[in-house]
């Protein structure tokens, strides 16, 4: 059995602005898995700036309300809500809300910091 707490796992700040906590990464956590699982926040007004990752990226809202830009689409996410972005897409996320925007990303295969690129 693996448990991990989210106050074990220090923020930081992902170069497209988001704010991250890695919970689950299979370098880090020594699991035997391909894919990787953070909590991400936005702040009120804020947005990530574009980005392509080379990696398929699913998201899914936790609190608040976004709109999610995939190449030349868009679309309002709200809690509950999923998205899938496919790998090499330009993506960015705005906080469109009155709070903060709180959401789970699970990167497949997972995340490292070469596998992404700022439009």
């Amino acid at each position: 059995m693996f448990t991990k707490k989210l106050s074990d796992s220090p923020e930081f700040k992902a170069a497209y602005l988001t704010h991250l906590r890695g919970l689950v990464h299979p370098l880090n956590d020594k699991l035997p898995i391909g894919y990787s699982l953070a909590q991400a926040r936005l702040p009120i007004g804020e947005a990530s700036l574009p980005h392509s990752l080379a990696g398929s990226e699913l998201y899914y809202i936790l609190q608040g309300k976004g709109r999610l830009f995939v190449n030349e689409e868009s679309c309002e996410l709200m809690p509950c809500d999923t998205a899938l972005v496919p790998a090499y897409a330009s993506q960015h996320i705005e906080n469109m809300g009155t709070e903060e925007l709180v959401f789970l990303r699970i990167v497949e295969p997972y995340w490292t910091p070469d596998d992404e690129t700022i439009a």
